[in-house]
C-alpha cells in the first residue's frame, strides 16, 4: 500500500485556499500513483480555528468544503480533517473529524477519542469525544485499497504509559485499533513545535509501532498560526517501529511511502533540525507566516544596538526579505555612540532601511510639561533618573514607532526576550508596544547562542559582535545595566525555567541550589508581571511553557507559599 503524507500549511479560517490547497495536494498524489492520501487534523479549517467553531455558518461552509474535496476523490483515497456536527442530542455540538473519501463521494466519517484541555489546547469547550475507537459504535477500523487501516487523530496517538509519566485518559485507542483488527494505524495531527519535542515524537510513535506489531502513519500540519508554529516532519514507521520514511522540517511536502518497505532509502527520510537550528527555524517561520496571514506586506522595529532588536531585526531579514523590514534608530540623552553605530552596522549588514529619530526633544517636551506637577511642592525641580522618567523615553519610542506602523501600515515588531518580559524588565506601552512578540519565549541566553548561530549560519558578521558581546543596558538612565535591578541572566534564566517551565516553588528551587533571597525576589517579580503580560503582543511559543494564552495566571492573587 502507498500512502501519501501530505503536509500542508493551512490558513485557519481560510476554506477556499485551504480547499484549494487539499485539491492540489490529492492530484500530486494520484500522479505518484499513491493509494490513500492523508491531511492533517482539521486541515479544512486549520488548526486552531478557536472561537470560529461557535458559529454556524462557518460549520455550514466547512462541511461543504468536503463535499468539493470529495468529489475530486478518484482513483484514490483521501483521509481529510475537518468539522462535523454532532448529531446526538446531548454532549458538545461538534466532532473533531476525519472524513474518508473515495469515488468522489464521502465514505465514512470518524472521530477524535481523546480531547486535550492542557496547556494551549482547549477542545473539550467545543467538541463531543469520539466514542472507543475500537468499539463497535468507534468503527474507526475501515478498509482501504484491501487493507484495514485505523483512523486516529492527533492526541489520540499520546497516551502510551511507557513513556508519558501521567497519562491523562483512560483509553488506549492505538491498542484498542489493535484488538479491532486494525493492520495499519494513521494519525492525521496537528501537533506544534516544542523545543526538543520531534525526538520524543518518534520515541512514543516508534515504541508504540512496535507494542502492537503494526506499521504507524503520522502526518502533521506545517506553517504558523497565531501564537503556534507547527513543524510538520511528517513521518511512517515499520512494524518493528522503525523510521521508514520522513517529511520535510518546517515546510510544505509531499511523501509518498510504500508502507510495506522494511529498508528505507536515504531519499525517504528527511532530517529533523534540532536545538538552535530547529529554533531558529521555528521562528522564521512562525513570523513568516504571522506577517502573511495577517496581511502585512512589512515590519518595523526600533533598533537600539542591544542584542534584543538585532536578533529580531535578522530574524525579520531573513523570515521577509531586507526590503521589507524598517528598523528605526531612536536615540535619546543617554544613548551612546556604540549604540547607535551598532544599530546602522546591523542595518547595513542586513540591507534594511534604518530612519533614525532622535527623541531628545520629545523627551525635553514631556519633562517641561510635568516637572511642575510632579516635582516637590512644585518648585520646578527636574524630574530626574526615577522610574517615571526612564518609562517616559520608552514610550515616546512605541509612539514614534507606532506612527511608523499607521503611516505605511507595517506590522511592528516587539524585541523583549522571555527573561525580560518574564520579571516585567519592559515598559507598558513603550517597549511592549507592538503586534507580535517574536522573541518573547526565548531566554536572554539563548537570545545570545541564537545571535551567534544566525551569523555562523550565514558564515558572516550580519549581527555585529559587539552586540552579542556588550553589556545589556536599556539606556534609561546613565551607566545603567539590566543587573542593577537583575540577576546574572545565566541565573535568572535557571531559576525562570524551573518557576515557568517546570512549575517548581520556592522550595524546590532553592533545593536545587539556589540562594533564597534570588529565588524569593525572581518569584515575585515573575507573579507582580502578570498584568504587563495580560496586555502584550502575541509571542512565538517555542518552549513547554509560554507566556499566552496557554498559560493562564491569575492577576489579582496573593499566594505566596504555605499557610
Amino acid at each position: 500500500m502507498k500512502v501519501a503524507l501530505a503536509q500542508v500549511n493551512p490558513v485557519v479560517g481560510d476554506l477556499r485556499f485551504n480547499t484549494d490547497k487539499i485539491l492540489s495536494f490529492i492530484s500530486r498524489a494520484r500522479d505518484a500513483a499513491a493509494d490513500l492520501v492523508v491531511f492533517p487534523e482539521l486541515a479544512l479549517t486549520g488548526y486552531p480555528p478557536k472561537d470560529l467553531l461557535l458559529k454556524p455558518s462557518f460549520i455550514d461552509d466547512n462541511l461543504a468544503a468536503l463535499e468539493r474535496v470529495a468529489r475530486a476523490c478518484t482513483g484514490l483515497t483521501a483521509v481529510v480533517g475537518y468539522v462535523d456536527r454532532n448529531d446526538q442530542p446531548v454532549g458538545r455540538p461538534l466532532r473533531n473529524a476525519v472524513a474518508v473519501c473515495g469515488n468522489g463521494r464521502i465514505l465514512s466519517r470518524h472521530f477524535k477519542t481523546l480531547l486535550p484541555t492542557y496547556d494551549v489546547f482547549d477542545e473539550s469547550r467545543y467538541f463531543e469525544p469520539g466514542p472507543p475507537p475500537g468499539s463497535v459504535a468507534g468503527g474507526n477500523v475501515v478498509s482501504i485499497a484491501g487493507v484495514r487501516v485505523g483512523l486516529t487523530i492527533c492526541e489520540d496517538l499520546w497516551n502510551d504509559e511507557r513513556l508519558i509519566p501521567r497519562r491523562l485518559y483512560h483509553q488506549n485507542p492505538i491498542h484498542d485499533l489493535h484488538l479491532a483488527g486494525a493492520e495499519i494505524i494513521v494519525n492525521a495531527s496537528a501537533s506544534p513545535f516544542v523545543l526538543g519535542k520531534h525526538d520524543f515524537r518518534l520515541e512514543l510513535f516508534a515504541t508504540q509501532a512496535r507494542a502492537v506489531g503494526k506499521p504507524l502513519v503520522y502526518v502533521n500540519q506545517v506553517g504558523g498560526n497565531d501564537e503556534l508554529i507547527f513543524d510538520g516532519a511528517s513521518c511512517a514507521f515499520n512494524a518493528t517501529g522503525q523510521l521508514i520514511a520522513q517529511a520535510k522540517d518546517f515546510e510544505e511536502d509531499l511523501l509518498v511511502v510504500d508502507i510495506a518497505s522494511q529498508s528505507p532509502t536515504a531519499s525517504d527520510i528527511h532530517p529533523h533540525r534540532t536545538g538552535l537550528a530547529s529554533l531558529h527555524a521555528a521562528l522564521l517561520l512562525g513570523l513568516r507566516d504571522y506577517v502573511g496571514k495577517c496581511g502585512f506586506k512589512s515590519v518595523v522595529l526600533g533598533l537600539s544596538g542591544g542584542i534584543d532588536s538585532a536578533l529580531t531585526a535578522a530574524l525579520a531579514a531573513e523570515a521577509l526579505g531586507p526590503a521589507r523590514v524598517f528598523g528605526v534608530a531612536m536615540p535619546s540623552r543617554y544613548s551612546s555612540d556604540h549604540s547607535v553605530e551598532d544599530a546602522r552596522k546591523l542595518a547595513e549588514n542586513l540591507g534594511i532601511a534604518f530612519p533614525t529619530v532622535p527623541i531628545a526633544a520629545m523627551h525635553d517636551a514631556y519633562e517641561s510639561a510635568l516637572t511642575p506637577l510632579f516635582s516637590p511642592g512644585g518648585n520646578g525641580t527636574p524630574l530626574g533618573d526615577d522610574l517615571t522618567e526612564q518609562n517616559l523615553q520608552a514610550r515616546i519610542r512605541g509612539a514614534t514607532l507606532m506612527a511608523f506602523s499607521n503611516r505605511h501600515n507595517h506590522l511592528l515588531l516587539t524585541t523583549g526576550n522571555k527573561s525580560e518580559v518574564a520579571t516585567g524588565y519592559c515598559t507598558l506601552y513603550g517597549d511592549m508596544c507592538g503586534g507580535l512578540a517574536v522573541i518573547s519565549d526565548v531566554p536572554k541566553t539563548t537570545v545570545w547562542a541564537l545571535s551567534r548561530f544566525h551569523n555562523e549560519k550565514h558564515g558572516r558578521e550580519l549581527i555585529p559582535v559587539r552586540s552579542i558581546d556588550k553589556v545589556p543596558s536599556a539606556e534609561l538612565r546613565p551607566n545603567q545595566t539590566d543587573q542593577d535591578s537583575l540577576p546574572p541572566y545565566d541565573l535568572l534564566d535557571a531559576i525562570l525555567h524551573r518557576y515557568i517551565e517546570e512549575e517548581k516553588g520556592h522550595a524546590q528551587i532553592v533545593a536545587d541550589g539556589f540562594d533564597p533571597d534570588t529565588v524569593r525576589k525572581v518569584i515575585r517579580l515573575v507573579d507582580r508581571t502578570e498584568y504587563k503580560r495580560r496586555q502584550a503582543a502575541p509571542g512565538l511559543k517555542v518552549t513547554s511553557r509560554a507566556f499566552g494564552f496557554g498559560r493562564r495566571m491569575p492577576i489579582a492573587m496573593n499566594y505566596t507559599g504555605p499557610a
